[in-house]
């Protein structure tokens, strides 16, 4: 399937429907474009996890001394 777009004034385009819904993609999500051959590549960006955020944030303990130290 083809789909024609135009740019907007800001290089901007809007991502046909039929393409969003194949996708399931959303107001809010990250896509990421890849550029391969001249030719780009759109893909629904996975979301991270809600604690992906504090990996690496416990420093110096493990996740074992942080349990024992919540408890």
């Amino acid at each position: 399937m083809y789909y024609m777009v135009t740019l907007t004034q800001k290089s901007q385009v809007t991502i046909p429907k039929n393409i969003r819904t194949v996708l399931g993609v959303h107001p809010g999500d990250e896509v990421e474009f890849v550029l391969h051959q001249k030719k780009v590549v759109v893909h629904k960006k996975p979301k991270k996890l809600p604690l992906e955020k504090w990996r690496g944030h416990l420093g110096k303990f493990s996740s074992d001394t942080a349990m024992e130290e919540l408890r």
